[in-house]
């Protein structure tokens, strides 16, 4: 089994030395070029892969470049503009209710605060984040979407295991100038090499400071299930 460090902020930051180095380019995957566009691709990601959004959103952002045109469009027409992305009916709705609020209370614009983000439809607190991160460089707290949630509880970092709960207990531990690229490192290492079934442990650089390293460890941390 990998032998943690012995402070969950010692942990934090041995976990983020090593990922730095092994994915010095990670960055969000996500297509877009404005931060309407940002909004809409991480409002549509929910649930469904970021391989699957860009390949939608390419035609999706030719065909509608303001809050305007989404608030104008029928439900159907935008579940249609976006079929192939998991629950598209709903986040056809989501998308219409956006562009309506944007136009209403916004000015078309996409808000640069926490509060009126999440008063948006389809718009949680990681969603959120993204935005405020991406579109905004304000940086309030950190991403915790699957791969951050199993990865920091594989990893010791955390016990908690609602997103809210989690981001709290990482945000004191993670060093603040740390937050944004802490999700965008675990992702990465999520995809590679931490999966959610089959997780690769011979060719972690983690394991040996991995408490849910599967060579030695009975118990996957994030699951609490045995391997």
């Amino acid at each position: 089994m990998g032998t943690p460090l012995d402070s969950r902020e010692e942990q934090v930051v041995e976990v983020l030395d090593r990922l730095y180095e092994e994915y010095p380019d990670t960055d969000i995957s996500l297509d877009f070029s404005t931060r309407l566009e940002l909004l809409v691709a991480v409002v549509l990601s929910a649930q469904c892969t970021d391989e699957r959004v860009n390949d939608v959103t390419e035609d999706l952002f030719e065909k509608y470049r303001s809050a305007e045109e989404y608030a104008d469009a029928s439900e159907e027409e935008l579940a249609e503009d976006i079929y192939g992305i998991t629950f598209h009916n709903s986040k056809a709705g989501y998308l219409k209710g956006i562009g309506e609020i944007l136009v209403a209370e916004h000015d078309g614009e996409v808000p640069d605060t926490m509060s009126a983000l999440t008063d948006l439809p389809g718009v949680g607190r990681k969603t959120a984040n993204v935005v405020l991160q991406h579109a905004h460089d304000v940086v309030e707290g950190i991403v915790v979407d699957t791969h951050v949630r199993r990865l920091s509880r594989r990893l010791g970092l955390t016990e908690e295991e609602r997103p809210e709960a989690i981001e709290t207990d990482l945000m004191g531990i993670v060093p603040e100038e740390d937050w944004r690229m802490f999700t965008h490192l675990l992702i990465s290492h999520g995809r590679a090499t931490c999966t959610a079934r089959n997780p690769d442990c011979a060719d972690c650089v983690l394991a040996d400071v991995c408490p849910s390293e599967k060579g030695d460890s009975e118990i996957d941390l994030d699951s609490g299930e045995p391997w």
